[in-house]
């Protein structure tokens, strides 16, 4: 594991997760066919290749706010905007979405770990009525990482996958 120095003390707890869901994103797509990533189960649900692709997006906007450079997945017209799942649509292969998660993930982890007090206090307006800190974009969307793997975990078993590996 990575050693973690952060400006803000806050965000030390939020960094050790966010290294944590590093390895578990990789981990919880493995052996995963594109076929079954595409997989709804007849149901409405999010299908494993929709919550990679956003869950890769979140890393790249997160980089993009903290940096203030413009980083965009492969995917990007896919999920620009907060765009729910569509159907019909064959999204990227888990390979593409593994490769892009990798390229952006050392740099987002270092805008966070470099994001001063004030940055972390200062406001995001997400839009009419929707303004967070820094700080609090950051604790929800590393929440959300969780989540989202959490949510891959479960179509692994339900498609009948062996369970995700920790290590």
């Amino acid at each position: 594991m990575k050693a973690i120095t952060v400006q803000d003390s806050r965000l030390f707890g939020l960094v050790a997760l966010y290294d944590l869901h590093t390895g578990l994103f990789i981990n919880v797509l493995e052996g995963i066919s594109d076929t079954d990533a595409h997989n709804r189960n007849d149901t409405k649900a999010n299908h494993v290749a929709w919550l990679a692709g956003s869950l890769v997006q979140q890393r790249y906007e997160l980089a993009s706010l903290y940096t203030g450079k413009e980083y965009k997945q492969a995917a990007h017209d896919l999920f620009k905007n907060n765009q729910g799942i569509k159907d019909g649509v064959t999204y990227p292969s888990l390979e593409q979405y593994k490769a892009d998660w990798k390229t952006i993930s050392d740099t987002a982890r270092e805008a966070l770990t470099n994001a001063s007090s004030g940055k972390m206090d200062s406001n995001f307006d997400m839009g009419p009525g929707m303004e967070f800190t820094h700080y609090e974009i950051a604790v929800f969307s590393i929440y959300r990482e969780a989540n989202m793997i959490g949510q891959i975990a479960l179509w692994r078993r339900l498609m009948g996958y062996e369970p995700m590996k920790y290590m």
